[in-house]
């Protein structure tokens, strides 16, 4: 035979050398060298003969050298600590302990009554050179128990122990706030992150705040984001709370409109200037708009408000409050609107306050009228009597409309409001109106100053009109700035006119007299002539003669006079050397042939002489 192996039998060879060779020491050490089962109670009884004999420290190094830590009980170490220690010398149980150190580590039990000695005496160094030197068994207990002195110190036991609740709990207790996600990820373990954010929040809000965007920084939020919109509001934090949502809203998803929505809500209930901020950047798309424009509104934000409502009667509400919006934003916003519901709102900023609102209803209307209507505009401002709207909104279109009906309602409107130097500009400027109604519409205007009139009559040739009217209402003066100043050509019609209303000849000579600019003598004599009053030309035609004036329609006329009032008029006729013959002549035909005679005789003129002969 050929032998390959040879073992011993590892179970009975310690009772072997005890009971069969009666060797007990023997089977002690064989047992204690090769860690083998057998010697249980030889241990044993050695242990407590050695704990009887108060022989502690060989009783310690029984029970720490037993195979198999058969000794390593807790009823071995209450032994032990039953024991007092002896004055200036450790005690048994520290004793036990440190041999047991010495040899590796210590199970879970002996770990926790180990340290909780040495935590009592504030030795927590030892603890951690144990840990570093991996002598204690981490337990859940252990780091409940090193938690009480170091919850850092602690969070190293519940690391190596895999106990994942407190390990996140310890995290959040000494401010590692975003190791939290990281860990729990790593593991697998999902914790009660709404617990734990609020327990950050008791801690420190801006740390809370990052946490909980570390929450919701993946596609699938490990927590619901209304739960901890909750947290926050819990603890009034609302800046924090908006950081938050802004951040984690980002991506305008259309499922996280409820969360736009009180974001907006809680911002323009406790802080309206964010909310407009917010609604500025056109971040958001997918909030409740008429939730959102109520509370805009209320908040005092109106042209936000304007910018959300849709319905008529909210729009008027709140546009009518001009003096909390900016102008520009105002008017632009009218081109949103349709033609109907801008002519309702302007007329409700004018029925709310039209002292307030005209300008910028004025402002609209110029902008838009050919949109809106100018004749619905007119309409618009005359239901309210308004004179100076019609004026600015006309005024600003005036120039460039070619409407008789503007102008007639912007001349209208500037005589209502006294604004006569423009009345006078536009009838003197515009080509555009009915000369008829502007007329007939001045002379009912009773306006204190005439010119306009006197302008209107002068282009479109209402002479006569215009002097009847002076005449008769008093109002002469205007008749004598008419021919002074506006246009003297006039004077033979404003004379005609005069004559028509029974004038004082002593007015018309005199008014004769005093005009200075050129005018046409023949008309002057033609109007005089027809109504048979040449004569009180005579004073002015002398005094034109006398200044040397050589025009014949002058001297004709003075022929015509003296021919009339036989006042030595063959002398004038043969003397005279300015009159025209052939007019003077014809005049005196069936006057007196034989002047008519003299007078064609004068000027050579055979043709009319035959005739007359």
């Amino acid at each position: 035979f050929q032998v390959l192996s040879v073992c011993v039998e590892e179970d009975n060879i310690v009772n072997y050398a005890t009971n069969v060779l009666q060797n007990p020491d023997l089977g002690l050490r064989m047992a204690i060298r090769s860690n083998l089962a057998g010697a249980e109670e030889l241990f044993a009884r050695k242990f407590n003969t050695l704990f009887a004999q108060g022989n502690y420290a060989d009783a310690a190094k029984v029970a720490a050298s037993a195979p198999k830590g058969i000794l390593r009980t807790s009823d071995t170490i209450r032994k032990f600590q039953s024991v007092p220690a002896q004055p200036g010398q450790a005690s048994p149980l520290l004793q036990y302990f440190g041999i047991l150190l010495d040899q590796g580590q210590l199970n879970k039990f002996e770990s926790l009554e180990l340290c909780r000695p040495v935590l009592q005496q504030g030795r927590k160094q030892l603890l951690e050179k144990w840990l570093k030197e991996d002598k204690l068994e981490c337990s859940e207990e252990l780091g409940d128990l090193v938690k009480t002195a170091d919850p850092t110190l602690a969070l190293s036991v519940y690391l190596r122990a895999n106990v994942p609740n407190k390990v996140i709990q310890c995290f959040a207790e000494t401010g590692q706030f975003q190791k939290i996600v990281l860990y729990a990820k790593k593991v697998g373990y999902t914790p009660d992150w709404i617990f734990l954010l609020r327990s950050v929040m008791r801690v420190s809000p801006e740390q809370g705040l990052q946490f909980s965007q570390m929450l919701v920084q993946d596609e699938e939020p490990l927590a619901n984001i209304n739960q901890i919109v909750d947290v926050f509001m819990e603890h009034s934090l609302l800046q924090q709370c908006t950081s938050f949502l802004l951040d984690a809203l980002k991506n305008n998803r259309p499922a996280e409109g409820h969360l736009q929505t009180r974001l907006l809500e809680m911002n323009l209930i406790h802080a309206p200037q964010v909310a407009d901020a917010i609604l500025g950047n056109q971040m958001f798309t997918h909030y409740d708009r008429a939730h959102v424009a109520q509370l805009c509104e209320k908040a005092g934000l109106l042209q936000r408000a304007l910018e959300h409502y849709t319905d008529l009667y909210d729009i008027k509400r709140a546009v009518v409050h001009t003096h909390l919006l900016n102008p520009e934003w105002l008017v632009n916003f009218f081109g949103s609107l349709s033609v109907e519901d801008s002519v309702e709102c302007l007329r409700a900023m004018l029925s709310a306050n039209i002292r307030q609102n005209l300008q910028l209803c004025v402002q609209v209307a110029s902008k838009y009228h050919e949109q809106l209507g100018t004749q619905s505009l007119v309409e618009l401002f005359e239901s309210f009597k308004s004179y100076e709207g019609l004026f600015y909104f006309l005024g600003s279109i005036v120039n460039f409309s070619q409407d008789p009906d503007v102008h007639f309602k912007y001349i209208q409107a500037a005589c209502k409001t006294g604004q006569i130097k423009e009345v006078e500009r536009i009838c003197r400027e515009s080509n555009c109106y009915n000369p008829e109604r502007v007329k007939n519409f001045l002379k009912e205007a009773k306006l204190t100053d005439q010119l306009p009139l006197i302008i209107v009559c002068d282009r479109f040739d209402f002479v006569h009109d215009l002097v009847l009217y002076l005449y008769r209402n008093n109002l002469q003066k205007y008749i004598e700035i008419y021919v002074q100043k506006v246009n003297p050509s006039r004077i033979p019609a404003v004379v005609g006119g005069l004559l028509d209303v029974d004038c004082s000849e002593d007015v018309i000579k005199n008014l004769i007299m005093v005009v200075r600019g050129q005018f046409s003598t023949d008309e002057l004599v033609a109007e005089v002539e027809k109504r048979n009053r040449l004569k009180l030309l005579l004073p002015w035609l002398e005094s034109r003669i006398h200044e040397g004036c050589e025009e014949p329609a002058t001297h004709n006329a003075l022929a015509k006079i003296y021919i009339d009032s036989n006042n030595n008029p063959e002398r004038f006729l043969r003397e005279n050397p300015y009159y025209d013959s052939r007019v003077v002549g014809k005049y005196c035909e069936k006057r007196d042939p034989h002047l008519a005679c003299v007078a064609y005789e004068r000027g050579q003129c055979d043709l009319e002489l035959i005739k007359v002969s």
